[in-house]
């Protein structure tokens, strides 16, 4: 009899952890917070098709995605992400852009992954997700180490961002020799660069070379001159490697003016940020080699074949890391066994997506990218 009561008992107790597996795992609601319509529609709408792909991916019916439309308003966002609350959401992909955070504070009870890579002054409840400046510019610190760059000189603009790229340096402890920021008005730059590169000063070298050479009794003064008239500058420049924390047309102008005073990255190594695989880099040889910081390029050629094959267009950036994260959610959430809350993104883990590895630690994220090299038209991975 005893025998008996001891087998109900655990049939009991298996039956009581089974139900609460089932229930733990009926229905995982993932809130997804993108512009639908509006300007930025075109983004909500790639990001809501990537993370459809994801969803079909993990082919786990116990995840659901619910999309909002934040119109790119704060205030709209705010609405959809209270609704989001009320429909029993914890975790939110969302929002894109920065300005959208405002007010989502007061809703503490939820966590939002938001794809800015912005990460100062973010409300408690907000993880920034996107390939932040901490995360390149550690990456930037192994490139140093491996070619032993010991003078390095960051190029700052005078942009929104700067104050993130401060911040980044000061967390990395990376190796500058010296930091400069600029202005980005093409009038004003040219002249800037020069004072920086000590081009006034290396190209008045060169005239003071050649009027000593003139005063000599040098025998080979004649060839000598002929050889320093070609020349631009002479002297040394001051540094090794450069990082240029600019992006688009504003990088190119950089690189243009650095040219013009005579600095080559034949001699100097011209580091960036992440920039995509920004196909109008690979046309500039004239700046070329030029060396930055990146997702996995492999995997993103895959994510982009995948998508296209799917949806009859190309996906963008974006897209890419929303893919991943809701894979992310989906693998802390097991590792949390199927408990939904915030505690998921405070433990030290990792995740190997296919942006790259995603370092989760104390409600923040980082990315252990990879690092290329673009020299005649082509994208080098070198680690």
């Amino acid at each position: 009899m005893k025998i008996l009561v001891k087998i109900i008992i655990l049939i009991i107790i298996f039956s009581s952890s089974n139900l609460t597996k089932v229930f733990a795992q009926e229905k995982i609601k993932l809130g997804l917070l993108v512009p639908i319509s509006g300007e930025f529609h075109d983004i909500g709408k790639s990001i809501i098709k990537s993370t459809l792909l994801a969803i079909n991916k993990i082919n786990n019916p116990s995840i659901e995605i619910i999309p909002k439309d934040t119109e790119s308003n704060p205030d709209i966002t705010y609405i959809k992400a209270k609704e989001l609350r009320d429909e029993g959401v914890k975790i939110v992909i969302g929002p894109v852009f920065n300005k959208n955070l405002i007010k989502l504070e007061e809703l503490s009870d939820m966590i939002f992954l938001s794809l800015t890579n912005k990460i100062i002054d973010n409300p408690k409840n907000i993880i920034s997700t996107g390939i932040n400046a901490s995360s390149q510019l550690n990456t930037i610190v192994k490139f140093q180490k491996n070619n032993e760059l010991k003078k390095t000189i960051f190029l700052i603009p005078n942009k929104n961002y700067k104050n993130e790229i401060k911040k980044a340096i000061q967390k990395s402890k990376i190796n500058t020799f010296k930091i400069h920021y600029y202005d980005s008005d093409p009038t004003k730059l040219t002249k800037q660069i020069e004072k920086i590169t000590k081009y006034r000063r290396r190209k008045q070298n060169v005239e003071d070379e050649i009027k000593r050479l003139e005063k000599s009794e040098d025998p080979n003064k004649e060839k000598k001159i002929k050889i320093l008239e070609k020349k631009d500058t002479i002297g040394k420049i001051g540094f090794d490697s450069l990082i240029i924390a600019d992006f688009d047309e504003s990088l190119k102008s950089i690189t243009t003016s650095l040219l013009y005073t005579d600095v080559s990255p034949k001699k100097i190594y011209f580091i960036t940020l992440n920039q995509w695989f920004d196909e109008s880099l690979m046309k500039e040889t004239s700046y070329q080699p030029i060396y930055y910081p990146s997702i996995n390029k492999e995997n993103y050629d895959e994510f982009k074949n995948i998508y296209f094959d799917k949806f009859n267009q190309y996906p963008n950036q974006l897209s890419f890391l929303s893919y991943d994260l809701v894979g992310l959610v989906y693998y802390l959430i097991l590792q949390n066994n199927w408990i939904v809350n915030e505690k998921i993104f405070s433990k030290k883990n990792k995740f190997k997506g296919k942006v790259g590895i995603f370092e989760i630690n104390d409600k923040k994220i980082n990315h252990v990218l990879n690092f290329y090299k673009i020299e005649n038209r082509k994208i080098k991975k070198i680690f």
